[in-house]
């Protein structure tokens, strides 16, 4: 495998040992797992490419790179804490293989695609939360792929409680002083927030008139 999500991508990050191969085939399986149709490689090495345009002025760029292998490694959609359990695989999946200081930044960055409101001075957490929501901002046909990929993830979940947990979720986006911190990805604000807006639209009243909702994801 080569490309973003290569082993060498991932040895340039956390070196060649055994021990670091290892872990980059656990993680690498782990983003392969059947149930998932957004969150999946593809996802994981748009966003990697993607920082290499957004990492060059930020503090940190190895941990934020690190942080993006880690940050949907753990992704059931039957449990709420995916954000916390992908960062405790992150710490020990990468102890000993970078220092300390590094492993707490990459934890913490985790957790933070959790809400995606890094505070102002955060380059490093604003990098990956760009990076994970450019998505937002794709052509609307993109968007609509992104969404029904997510709502088959979902596929557990009867309409009506799907629904009310995505309208939370946009909602909760769309009250985000700004969904991108970058002045390289502020451009993407406005449609994002009008596809965002959209399905939020759609869903509200697909639900008031009590049919089913359209493919959407979280």
């Amino acid at each position: 495998m080569s490309g973003p999500v290569g082993s060498d991508a991932w040895a340039a990050l956390a070196g060649d040992s055994p021990t670091s191969r290892t872990e980059w085939a656990a993680v690498v399986a782990a983003w392969s797992e059947p149930h998932r149709r957004y969150h999946d490689l593809a996802h994981l090495a748009a966003v990697l490419g993607l920082l290499d345009g957004l990492t060059a002025d930020v503090p940190d760029p190895d941990a934020v790179r690190l942080a993006a292998w880690y940050h949907d490694v753990v992704y059931d959609p039957q449990r709420p804490d995916n954000e916390e359990v992908s960062a405790a695989r992150a710490q020990a999946g990468l102890r000993g293989l970078v220092p300390d200081e590094r492993v707490a930044e990459v934890v913490r960055l985790v957790r933070l695609t959790a809400g995606h409101d890094p505070e102002p001075a955060d380059g490093n957490g604003a990098a990956l939360c760009d990076a994970d929501l450019a998505v937002l901002a794709g052509p609307p046909q993109v968007y609509a792929g992104y969404a029904s990929a997510v709502r088959a993830e979902y596929g557990h979940l009867p309409d009506e409680e799907f629904t009310a947990g995505r309208t939370a979720v946009l909602e909760r986006l769309l009250a985000l002083p700004r969904l991108y911190r970058l002045p390289a990805t502020r451009e993407w604000e406005p449609l994002a927030r009008a596809n965002l807006a959209a399905e939020l639209t759609l869903l509200r009243s697909r639900a008031s008139a009590g049919g089913a909702p359209p493919p959407a994801g979280g």
